[in-house]
């Protein structure tokens, strides 16, 4: 078999053995990864790379690496699932970097974590003024959580105590890149003819929709393939 051939067919193999051990582990991989998940998912791509294109080892033989490495990945994602301590052994736990408005320094050195990272974390939780903050901590995923002084946090409809009307649904997607969603009708009740008559409402119909939703207080968005805008700002 040409070499190029056989790159191609590898690296197809190890695209597709990654895809699979991914939806194996699950999404915390991605969406929160510790420490542990961050050399989990460097030893899985490394295999898979050398899958693709070192040629000088058997195919089978890096699968059945591969193959073992996903499966104790596994076994030790369901012990810390039902293990305290083999959770808190391979995550780790939280650190405090600001107590009752004060900078703990010497936890921060721990983990050397530095105060122009302290501010830019900050920063990204729309905290410009380091005064405001009452607790802070690193997360095992490296996020800061930032706990705000009761005088700086932002006044709720609870506090002035206003009336609420109960949400029970998420926003339903009716129509998504212009082709109707015909499940999400169906499990909330939504009929074909009723989403017509609305966009119908509008001067519209189901052709001139790339994107439609329904909002929690019954208001529905629409987005048209027509924008009548003269003049894009991103146009480039």
């Amino acid at each position: 078999m040409p070499d190029h051939i056989e790159v191609i067919l590898r690296s197809i193999i190890s695209f597709s053995l990654l895809l699979v051990g991914a939806r194996i582990l699950g999404k915390q991989t991605i969406a929160q990864m510790t420490m542990f998940d961050f050399v989990a998912a460097i030893s899985l791509g490394a295999i898979s790379g050398n899958l693709a294109f070192n040629t000088s080892v058997k195919v089978h033989h890096i699968i059945i690496a591969f193959t073992i490495y996903v499966a104790i990945l596994f076994l030790i994602a369901i012990i810390s699932l039902k293990n305290r301590k083999g959770r808190k052994l391979l995550a780790g736990d939280p650190t405090i970097v600001i107590q009752n408005g004060k900078v703990l320094e010497q936890n921060m050195k721990k983990m050397r974590y530095t105060l122009d990272y302290l501010n830019q974390q900050l920063r990204e939780k729309d905290v410009f003024n380091i005064d405001e903050v009452l607790f802070a901590m690193v997360e095992t995923n490296g996020t800061l959580t930032v706990q705000k002084k009761p005088e700086f946090r932002n006044v709720t409809r609870q506090d002035l105590m206003i009336a609420v009307t109960p949400e029970q649904r998420l926003p339903i997607e009716l129509i998504m890149d212009g082709d109707i969603i015909k499940e999400n009708l169906k499990q909330n009740n939504l009929t074909l003819s009723w989403l017509e008559s609305e966009l119908e409402k509008r001067h519209l119909t189901t052709h001139d929709v790339v994107y439609a939703v329904l909002a929690v207080n019954g208001n529905m968005y629409v987005d048209t393939y027509k924008d009548n805008i003269k003049s894009p700002i991103d146009k480039e």
